[in-house]
């Protein structure tokens, strides 16, 4: 499974680089606060929403301490999808939130 730090996140967005961020965690923790510009669709509905998803595109994984958004990762990998999973998730973000 590929990774991504949290900082590593901030700084391509700092830096304009267009990510794709998916939030798997549920739409009550999302509601706190979540990446500018990541779409939130809960764990649970992964493999409903994935049709959603642009297999050509790279996506961001994200969650509250990273476990979610690694299972999220593993299943979209196994799927044929380019996924990169952010460690530490929510809890280790220091960027900007909406």
């Amino acid at each position: 499974m590929r990774e991504i730090s949290p900082k590593a996140v901030k700084q391509k967005l700092n830096d304009g680089v267009i990510m794709n961020i998916i939030d798997v965690r549920e739409t009550e923790e999302v509601a706190e606060g979540k990446i500018p510009g990541a779409i939130n669709i809960p764990l649970g509905l992964i493999e409903f929403r994935k049709q959603d998803l642009d297999p050509s595109k790279e996506y961001i994984m994200v969650c509250r301490s990273g476990g979610r958004s690694g299972r999220a990762t593993e299943y979209l990998e196994g799927q044929g999808y380019q996924v990169v999973n952010m460690t530490g998730g929510m809890l280790a973000w220091e960027g900007k939130t909406e």
